[in-house]
């Protein structure tokens, strides 16, 4: 469905309707996504079964030196540590082949987790509703189709409060390093946002993946919080080392999302 049909992220049917897609990888961005995947199955082989961007390059919003490609690979078993550490290799050589790139990422899973009835409105969704198919069978094929309600939300976002005591651990082990924080708040950043749009998706009654829009639906609900989830996304973007907005995100703004999502949608399911 062309996006100009789509009302916030939903097709006709009130379905979150996959975002990005090959046609939209920017020109700049060609050479790195043709790049990862001639190299993925080289990489890994018969164990490989399918390969999946998401993130800004299949969304066509990419910035040249800003953004990073975003690569999630199912296997046909569940990842080893050698097959992580291959990831990396892989990972460091495009980032450090293409200039237009500031890092990579690779998820791994295994085809079995992700098709998982527990991973069904996580991981599942996240397949058929955020990943561009780049290599392989689509598994999207194999799962239902999602609304943004309460269950998507509370298994998506519902275990901020399972995350934040590792969140302190990772700042203390920055240290006092600028360069070492950097990228904590700006995963940190984009997390909270996200978590704060997915506590108010059922009432705005639709999905999207653009961190402004995401803090601006947030705000609408939530005005007394407003200013703290708009400075997140701007960070999200445009990251600083500053130690004092980390210590407010796992000492203010986070345990407050935490316990009110766990109030509002409940708590994610437990995990293994």
């Amino acid at each position: 469905m062309a996006a100009a049909a789509l009302h916030r992220g939903l097709d006709a049917q009130g379905y979150i309707a996959r975002e990005g897609s090959l046609g939209r990888v920017p020109d700049a961005f060609r050479p790195v996504v043709a790049a990862a995947r001639g190299r993925l199955p080289a990489v890994f082989g018969a164990r490989l079964h399918s390969a999946y961007l998401y993130g800004s390059i299949p969304r066509g919003t990419a910035r040249e030196g800003r953004s990073d490609l975003d690569l999630l690979v199912a296997l046909h078993q569940e990842p080893t540590e050698a097959d992580r550490a291959d990831a990396r290799v892989l990972g460091a050589g495009l980032d450090e082949e293409f200039a237009q790139l500031d890092g990579v990422g690779t998820l791994l899973y295994g085809r079995g987790r992700l098709l998982s009835d527990l991973e069904r409105y996580d991981l599942g969704w996240f397949v058929a509703c955020l990943c561009t198919p780049l290599l392989g069978e689509d598994l999207a094929t194999y799962l239902p189709r999602y609304r943004p309600d309460s269950l998507l939300a509370r298994e998506t976002n519902g275990d901020l409060g399972l995350l934040l005591p590792r969140w302190r651990e990772r700042i203390t082990d920055a240290g006092d390093s600028h360069e070492a924080r950097r990228p904590l708040v700006r995963f940190m950043s984009r997390h909270l946002v996200r978590t704060g749009f997915t506590l108010v998706m059922p009432r705005w009654g639709g999905w999207t993946s653009d961190l402004g829009e995401m803090a601006e639906a947030f705000a609408s609900y939530y005005p007394a919080r407003a200013g703290h989830m708009r400075t997140a996304a701007l960070l999200g973007h445009e990251p600083t080392g500053d130690a004092a907005v980390l210590r407010s995100y796992v000492e203010d703004l986070g345990p407050w999302l935490a316990e009110e999502y766990a109030r509002v949608h409940g708590v994610k399911a437990p995990r293994p």
